[in-house]
């Protein structure tokens, strides 16, 4: 019985982390085509915060992931700094999802 609850956690964590390489893949996609990656980057501060950075200010919010995929919808501006990030009112919702889970859990 523990030889079968044993096989059953490792084949349940090869299953996510696959899934999760695959919403990472995906969430890298998906910066490329709306051209996130004109003001923002992974590690470094360019017109708008790095992912990172935006990981780090909201690690531990639980409203973060509404609130992001609201202000990338939105638009808006002063939170880090003078320039606004422009309306994205045409990136689908499932989209924003992906793209503000990953940057989320960006490290």
């Amino acid at each position: 019985m523990r030889a079968a609850i044993a096989i059953l956690a490792a084949l349940v964590g090869f299953v996510s982390g696959h899934a999760m390489a695959a919403d990472a893949k995906d969430a890298k996609v998906l910066v490329q085509k709306y051209n996130c990656l004109s003001c923002h980057t992974a590690d470094k501060k360019v017109v708008g915060p790095s992912y990172k950075e935006v990981a780090t200010k909201y690690k531990g919010d639980k409203t973060a992931e509404a609130k992001l995929i609201a202000k990338v919808k939105a638009g808006g501006g002063g939170v880090w700094g003078p320039v606004p990030m422009p309306p994205n009112p045409t990136v689908p919702d499932a989209d924003l999802k992906t793209m503000v889970q990953w940057i989320l859990a960006t490290k």
